[in-house]
């Protein structure tokens, strides 16, 4: 057909022609052309060809039609449209059929309507392989990670036949949960399967082994692939970016190009990222100015945000004030928040305060910004604008994440919040974190109440800074795991001063590598060093 060739060539415009010059046009001239602009990214284009469709009234579409024009649906995130397309297929009869139905899950998992296609999936007389990997994906893609994990499992017990995409989506899920236990059963599945050199997998391997915390055996997984393409090398240069190694992200750079490959927008943000976290200012300017000039990317908003880190952490704030102001795009959070943290540093009240004004525009609900100015004025010690900053928390209803730790323990999740009170061993945890606590005490270790911002006494800050729950999971893995066993901690907030000290003591008495995931960068603790330099 010859609409199908030109669609395949690249030349919708002749297949167009064609279409619209057709005498009569049959059902399958129709299911070309949709197809074709949906394939093509021409996704207005489906949509206006399958609302003519229907205005013409002469061709009855079919269940390819519906899953097509849904496709297109799904790459806009029209929910509308999707709604209306929904409603087609069950005044026709078709929401049974399993193309149909898989394609609306899977816009309906993109548009962040996740309970309304897990419905349709569970409403599904009949589903396919394509049908359990898209539900699988959409968890993953909502971060609803156990969720993907338990359908995976009814899959296996169902004996359903894995593939590539329905592997990678649930590796990637336990990669967001960061069990590493779990992800080693996977790995060991996949090797029986014959899934291990596909590109897909192996790239999601990676990944889930460097957001475990175990850098070398995601190496061990990159390195053993003989074919690797951009992706590929990608997710290994960004693992080792989070874990702080530096020249490792610089080698593979290099690398990468030797074997004919050139590194893309992604890659870059990784490598600015890696000298962000090592305060490579010069490094970073570096490779910002040849992307532009030896590579032609032009920057993103994530190039930018990067260098404003890379500023804003080795003091620079009038720098990365300047930049902000001149660069093609609006500030984001993120550039303000870096801003902001660097202020709290370098005891800049004046960034601080601009900065902070700036984040409670744009994220009124986020009470972490009002924490951290609040936080700033405690570190120098002006008590009235502390009250004044709590109270204009208080005033704006937003609400501070709660800082939480957890750690894998026996294929079980453990986690801690400061003061934690509900964990069966919590008494025994105490004890022994009071014990361990005296004992860091002989080696040097002092409590760093300028860490606590409350108005208390030192001994009251004592007490809060011993419980943050990173202290309360290191010392139930203590209590659990065997000897010299590595123990790996994933946190959802940035590791404060105190505990930085705390886990680099705590590695050399123990004699214990303790790997740390914050928010945004890993922490191996060996022998009484950060792999960090002290610099995060």
């Amino acid at each position: 057909m010859l609409i199908n060739m030109y669609s395949k060539c690249g030349l919708l415009d002749h297949g167009r022609k064609v279409f619209d010059e057709m005498p009569q046009r049959s059902i399958v001239s129709w299911n070309t052309m949709i197809g074709s602009y949906t394939k093509d990214g021409q996704t207005q284009e489906a949509i206006a060809l399958f609302m003519n469709m229907q205005r013409e009234g002469n061709t009855p579409f079919t269940e390819f039609t519906v899953s097509s024009v849904l496709c297109a649906c799904s790459a806009n995130c029209d929910v509308f449209k999707c709604k209306q397309l929904h409603g087609f297929a069950i005044k026709a009869a078709m929401d049974w059929n399993v193309f149909v139905g898989t394609a609306l899950l899977d816009v309906y998992a993109k548009c962040g309507l996740i309970k309304d296609a897990s419905l349709v999936f569970e409403c599904m007389p009949e589903r396919n392989d394509v049908t359990w990997s898209s539900m699988v994906a959409g968890f993953v893609q909502n971060e609803l990670y156990e969720e993907a994990l338990l359908l995976f499992c009814r899959a296996q017990v169902m004996g359903l036949e894995l593939n590539q995409f329905m592997v990678s989506s649930v590796i990637s899920a336990c990669a967001g949960l960061a069990v590493l236990i779990e992800g080693k059963q996977l790995h060991a599945v996949m090797s029986k399967t014959g899934l291990g050199s596909n590109l897909f997998v192996v790239a999601s391997l990676t990944d889930m082994y460097a957001k475990c915390g175990s850098i070398g055996e995601a190496y061990a997984s990159f390195s053993g692939t003989e074919e690797k393409n951009v992706v590929l090398w990608n997710v290994m240069i960004s693992g080792f970016a989070k874990h702080a190694c530096s020249m490792e992200v610089m080698v593979l750079f290099e690398k990468m190009q030797q074997t004919g490959l050139l590194p893309n927008e992604f890659t870059y943000v990784s490598v600015l990222t890696a000298c962000s976290h090592l305060g490579m200012v010069e490094q970073g300017k570096n490779y910002f100015n040849l992307m532009v000039k030896q590579h032609s990317i032009f920057p993103n908003v994530l190039h930018y945000s990067c260098m404003v880190d890379i500023l804003s952490r080795a003091g620079l704030i009038h720098e990365a004030y300047d930049l902000i102001s001149k660069m093609p795009f609006d500030a984001t959070a993120s550039m303000w928040g870096s801003l902001l943290a660097s202020c709290r540093n370098y005891g800049n009240l004046e960034f601080a305060e601009f900065a902070a004004k700036q984040l409670f525009e744009m994220e009124p609900d986020n009470a972490g910004n009002h924490v951290l100015l609040s936080n700033i004025y405690a570190a120098n010690r002006k008590w009235e604008e502390v009250v004044r900053a709590r109270k204009l928390l208080k005033d704006s209803e937003a609400r501070k994440e709660k800082g939480k730790s957890w750690i894998e323990i026996k294929d079980r999740v453990h986690t801690f919040m400061v003061g934690e009170g509900s964990h069966p061993r919590i008494a025994e945890i105490y004890s022994k974190l009071d014990k361990l606590v005296e004992d860091l005490k002989d080696l040097g270790y002092e409590p760093q109440t300028e860490h606590d911002f409350h108005d208390v006494e030192d001994d009251r800050k004592q007490e809060l800074l011993r419980h943050h729950s990173e202290k309360l999971a290191f010392t139930f893995a203590l209590m659990c795991l065997c000897s010299g066993a590595p123990i790996r901690i994933m946190k959802n907030l940035r590791i404060c001063g105190d505990c930085h000290s705390f886990m680099k003591i705590a590695s050399k008495f123990t004699g214990r590598e303790i790997i740390v995931r914050d928010v945004s960068r890993f922490h191996h603790f060996r022998n009484g060093f950060c792999s960090c330099g002290d610099f995060w």
